[in-house]
């Protein structure tokens, strides 16, 4: 039997509410083990998963069982899998786990986030990291 891989959620470390988000996040309870990637780590699968085309800036990524979900599809399958043990857990997953609301509300979230960026002076995630998790130069 294939071990099951280990669930990989991409966020931004400089975002406080993008920290506190995955913190709360019980997952571990519902999918077994989970990694958390801060997008500004160096990481090098930050600049794989740009390279195939996903947006940091426009939302952050949850792999789960061999798929990549990103933005409004992420925080719509992490309502649904993560425990609701707590009164904060169960909000989440009353509101994002209904998958028309998520979509309607990331885009507040991805607001909020550039919003508490730009008011703690940190940019956005550089788009063209590459493989040591350095802005690239253009060539």
């Amino acid at each position: 039997m294939k071990k099951p891989e280990k669930a990989l959620i991409v966020y931004d470390g400089d975002c406080i509410f993008c920290q506190s988000y995955v913190r709360f996040m019980r997952l571990r309870e519902a999918v077994g083990p989970v990694e958390l990637i801060d997008a500004r780590s160096g990481d090098p699968r930050v600049a794989d998963f740009q390279g195939q085309g996903f947006d940091l800036n426009e939302g952050m990524l949850f792999v789960f069982e061999d798929r990549v979900y990103h933005g409004d599809e992420a925080v719509n399958l992490l309502a649904i899998l993560s425990s609701s043990s707590s009164l904060l857990s169960r909000l989440n997953r009353a509101i994002l786990s209904n998958r028309i609301a998520a979509r309607l509300i990331y885009p507040l979230l991805k607001f909020g986030r550039r919003v508490t960026l730009r008011l703690r002076g940190r940019s956005l995630i550089p788009a063209d990291l590459d493989r040591s998790g350095n802005a690239g130069n253009g060539w």
